[in-house]
């Protein structure tokens, strides 16, 4: 089993999908988007990083299959808030960048 930052940095996803995360990412806030996106009040860091690595997953799939209910915004705010979620986990644990 990988640890979350390896799964984190191993993540290999569009530019242009990624370049969207990032900058909307900039306008992310903790509670509201964590309870839109996953149903439930924030949890901590870790935990929250691995649901939104789930949901962001299966979205994913969705996107490579070519599935007609693929929602590239739905992608953008997910992986806005893995991005946001990452930079917190990052500054928690004093990770390199």
């Amino acid at each position: 089993m990988q640890d979350i930052w390896t799964r984190l940095t191993g993540l290999r996803r569009p530019r242009l999908l990624m370049r969207a995360a990032r900058i909307a990412a900039q306008d992310y806030r903790r509670t509201p988007h964590l309870r839109r996106l996953l149903g439930i009040e924030a949890p901590g860091t870790g935990p929250a990083l691995v649901h939104l690595m789930e949901v962001e997953a299966e979205i994913n799939h969705s996107r490579r299959i070519g599935d007609a209910a693929y929602s590239v915004q739905r992608h953008v705010e997910v992986l806005s808030a893995l991005v946001a979620e990452a930079r917190l986990y990052r500054a928690q644990d004093d990770l390199p960048a």
